[in-house]
Order: C-alpha cells, then structure tokens, then sequence
C-alpha cells in the first residue's frame, strides 16, 4: 500500500505492506504519475510500515531516484527497519538512507 503528501516541493511516499512483484509494479505506477506532475525537490521514502522487500523493491526505488533527479530532486528513504535498511545496503544505496526520524535532509 502507499500513502502520498505533497507540500509542493516535498512529497512522501509512505509505503507499507511487502513490497514484491505485484505491489512494486501497482506502487510504480501511482508514484511515476505524481512525480511527473508535481516534480518535488525531495522524494521521501518512509519504510516505517514495510515488512518484507525483495529486489522489487529496489528496482522501485532505483526508478523512482531516476526520475526525480531528472529534474534535479533528490531522494531520501527514512525509517527502515534493520531488515529493511540492510536489503537496501546491499543493493548500493546505502547513501540515501537517513537514520533517526528529526534527519530529513539530502543525505549523499
């Protein structure tokens, strides 16, 4: 499942559920239509929620830093679990995580 709040130039993707094939695909999907309408300076990915992500949703978060660099935005992903954060370590993107829920700013 995803909750989205825009402020205008933030926005906050907040994600819970697992995040697998089919919910990356459904989740995709509304994100990439935000995105591109609203073009925030900053993506924040909340995690608190999620229980279980594979590589899906990697590629999810991957595609989605794509895109909103494209127009010059940046992403964080706050409030991973510690199974969650290391999944996202191993993938490489261990720059984009912000620990500690006061830390929201451009993390690289």
């Amino acid at each position: 499942m995803l909750r989205l709040y825009n402020d205008g130039k933030r926005m906050t993707a907040a994600f819970s559920g697992d995040i697998d094939h089919h919910a990356a695909r459904d989740m995709r999907r509304e994100l990439d239509e935000v995105i591109e309408r609203s073009q925030p300076e900053l993506l924040i990915i909340d995690m608190e929620q999620v229980g279980f992500m594979d590589s899906s949703g990697i590629g999810l978060i991957l595609g989605r830093l794509r895109a909103v660099r494209a127009f010059g935005g940046d992403v964080i992903i706050k409030n991973a679990r510690p199974e969650i954060a290391a999944v996202i370590r191993l993938s490489g993107l261990s720059g984009l995580l912000v620990e500690g829920e006061k830390n929201e700013t451009k993390c690289n």
